[in-house]
């Protein structure tokens, strides 16, 4: 399919699924366990319905805002997605790119296949950096500091992994520990995607750049691999928050709350914003979803922190809907790297191009002119 021809996220979701090996895009595409709360995500927002209005004066649409008092050009951020690079050669550069061109934030994940030094030297503009907090807080220090050398200008922590949710179409397809990718399965695969293939020959990295060869005896995918499973620190608590907060001098964002409890310790603990997220349904399951979440968060906090949703925005109808439930901005995850699965930085831009004109004419046929005058009156509820 042609680019001029794409019409929405779902057209760029079947691209990536053709042209990308299915180990890679079942990682970014699948959830944790039965899925209920991955489910959940898209079909609570779809649930979710508008009051068109009519014969209002909808001339001077403007779809900026502002994010941690920084000018966007659209109310999402691309949020942190590991392994972009195995969906396309160098990805996370593409990514980044194609996010700042657009007006908007990029979020390098901490298991990215671009460093963060690979990421700022190609470039412009300063970008934010996901952290989680491993074991080794030696380590975890390091990164910080390799983050504010690169001049990030922003820390996504997220506190929802502390244990693995199990992703039951990961462990088919090898992406296990160890690594099982190279079965005869997965090789005739590889063979068949030769854009892919070639172009992950080609690339600067193909493995987890912020890690392998800063971590003894850490290189390859293997040790990779076997290094972070038993990284996974189920001691981390709130106090280790505040240790980061004391290290890192620039703004914080925790990633995760799911509760009015953390979203209310989130904001005590001096954090700028929070995301309201469940880690697209990858985590645990039977979670509620995020959109259902949120309100409850916003009367908790609303005034104190900025709040951000993450989980299942698929559309502009969908930014539109968080919006209108008190997000300040949404986290796009598998819309923006369908995008560059499909065609790399091109089908980023794609992507955010696709959300920016729903979100504006669902504005139009609500009645609004700007980001800011939306809230639940747009909606029938």
């Amino acid at each position: 399919m042609s680019m001029d021809r794409i019409t929405c996220i779902e057209d760029l979701r079947e691209i990536h699924q053709r042209r990308v090996p299915k180990a890679f895009f079942d990682y970014v595409d699948r959830g944790s366990y039965s899925e209920q709360t991955y489910r959940a995500n898209c079909e609570d927002l779809q649930a979710i319905k508008f009051r068109q209005r009519i014969l209002v004066d909808i001339s001077k649409c403007d779809l900026t805002t502002t994010i941690l008092g920084e000018k966007a050009n659209l109310p999402l951020i691309c949020a942190p997605v590991g392994s972009t690079g195995m969906q396309y050669s160098d990805g996370e550069i593409h990514a980044c790119r194609a996010a700042q061109a657009a007006g908007i934030p990029y979020t390098l994940s901490t298991m990215s296949i671009n460093s963060i030094e690979d990421v700022a030297e190609n470039v412009d503009k300063p970008f934010w950096f996901q952290l989680y907090v491993m074991k080794d807080r030696g380590f975890i220090k390091e990164l910080i500091q390799r983050a504010m050398a690169a001049k990030c200008s922003a820390l996504v922590l997220t506190v929802d992994l502390q244990v693995l949710g199990q992703r039951h179409a990961d462990i088919k397809n090898g992406l296990s520990v160890p690594p099982q990718l190279f079965s005869i399965a997965n090789m005739v695969d590889f063979m068949s995607k030769p854009s892919w293939l070639i172009g992950t020959l080609r690339a600067k990295r193909r493995n987890f750049g912020n890690i392998a060869g800063h971590v003894k005896g850490v290189d390859d995918l293997g040790s990779v691999s076997g290094w972070v499973a038993e990284q996974f620190d189920t001691s981390l608590n709130w106090k280790d928050v505040d240790w980061i907060r004391s290290i890192w001098p620039g703004k914080l964002i925790i990633k995760g709350i799911l509760d009015t409890e953390d979203a209310e310790e989130a904001a005590k603990i001096g954090a700028e914003a929070l995301v309201v997220s469940n880690h697209g349904g990858r985590q645990l399951d039977g979670a509620r979803s995020s959109i259902e979440v949120l309100p409850e968060i916003v009367d908790a906090v609303g005034p104190k922190i900025e709040i951000m949703m993450d989980g299942g925005i698929r559309s502009g109808q969908d930014v539109m809907r968080a919006l209108a439930l008190g997000a300040k901005s949404c986290m796009i995850g598998r819309s923006y790297v369908y995008g560059l699965g499909a065609f790399g930085g091109p089908g980023v831009t794609k992507a955010l191009e696709i959300i920016g004109k729903e979100l504006s004419v669902t504005m139009g046929l609500c009645g609004v002119n700007s980001v800011a005058e939306i809230d639940k009156r747009v909606l029938a509820i």
